[in-house]
């Protein structure tokens, strides 16, 4: 059972591109940029744990929060399942399948077929919009492929599969049944939350004290890694083409704030998308130098590395300051 005729979004980060699916599906259509922006997507998080190989650098808000905001600013309906049965995780899908109606699902991209990178990360996501007796039919980013499939049984291991970041069998669906609010209202609504939880971090490892904190432990990273090369070139890969930190999230910050200036002619949306552009560009050195780092071992790579994640910090606060102020009107 195949969805027919399904239009699927195309996009570069993962949730954004399952949540824009469901919603082109229902006659929503926003771009990539807005569906971030709305969704108060900006964040930050460096998680190191003892079970996990090596430490997590995250640039947006935490898993399915970003999805919960989009639905909640746009005045949708979100219905989330999650079940430790696989039985049930997977009839819960496919009766949404049978029924026409595409289903987000989150899961560990390690177990998908068609993944090139074989890192366990349980916070991806994909749109699936078919199944036959072998595969299952899926949305992916852009450089994950778009249009992909997979194995059942694969799908089946990636959608329960345990550790950081988890969500036993999570699927969500959209529905609309309300009006959405004026845009403007929506626009300053997304920025002043964003902004807002951002310059409060509840921990000092999330937002601009997380970014800060991180130029500090990379440091005490490099010292103890048992395999710098894997470590740190493989981070710089997540960063930057995998879809988990970095510049990918503020360039796609900087267009919501442009387009979001072109649909309301507020001055201080295009200063600040000015702002994370240069942000960005920052972020993607930032990679260069953990590639560098796993490349030669070379610890100032690292040393560099931590000057510009002090820099970055204060940008990065400074800019979401001045959009507190310009939303809170």
């Amino acid at each position: 059972m195949k969805l027919l005729n399904f239009n699927h979004f195309v996009g570069q980060h993962c949730e954004t591109t399952a949540t824009g699916c469901l919603l082109r599906h229902i006659g929503i259509e926003l771009s990539e940029p807005l569906l971030f922006g709305l969704g108060e997507g900006l964040g930050y998080i460096f998680w190191n744990m003892k079970s996990m190989d090596f430490p997590f650098i995250g640039g947006r808000v935490k898993p399915d929060v970003l999805t919960e905001n989009i639905c909640r600013n746009l005045n949708l309906n979100l219905n989330v399942q999650r079940t430790m049965s696989l039985k049930k995780a997977w009839e819960t899908v496919a009766r949404q399948i049978d029924a026409g109606i595409p289903v987000g699902l989150k899961l560990d991209c390690f177990h998908l077929d068609y993944f090139p990178t074989k890192v366990h990360f349980a916070a991806h996501y994909v749109a699936m919009f078919g199944y036959d007796d072998e595969f299952a039919y899926l949305i992916d980013t852009e450089q994950q492929g778009g249009r992909v499939k997979t194995s059942l049984q694969s799908l089946a291991l990636a959608r329960s599969e345990k550790g950081p970041m988890s969500s036993k069998n999570l699927s969500y669906s959209i529905s609309c049944d309300g009006k959405r609010p004026e845009f403007k209202t929506m626009v300053n609504t997304a920025i002043y939350n964003n902004a807002r939880i951002y310059l409060n971090p509840p921990i000092t490892n999330m937002a601009y004290q997380g970014i800060l904190k991180t130029s500090h432990e990379i440091k005490k990273w490099f010292k103890v890694s048992k395999d710098r090369k894997r470590d740190f070139q493989t981070t710089a890969i997540l960063m930057e083409r995998a879809g988990t930190g970095g510049a990918l999230f503020r360039n796609l910050y900087r267009d919501f704030l442009l387009e979001a200036y072109e649909l309301t002619s507020q001055l201080e949306l295009k200063d600040a998308s000015n702002a994370f552009d240069q942000i960005a560009t920052a972020w993607t050195r930032v990679a260069g130098y953990f590639d560098s780092a796993g490349e030669s071992s070379d610890v100032q790579c690292i040393n560099d590395a931590s000057d510009l994640l002090v820099a970055i910090s204060a940008m990065e606060k400074k800019v979401m300051e001045d959009l507190m102020s310009a939303s809170a009107t």
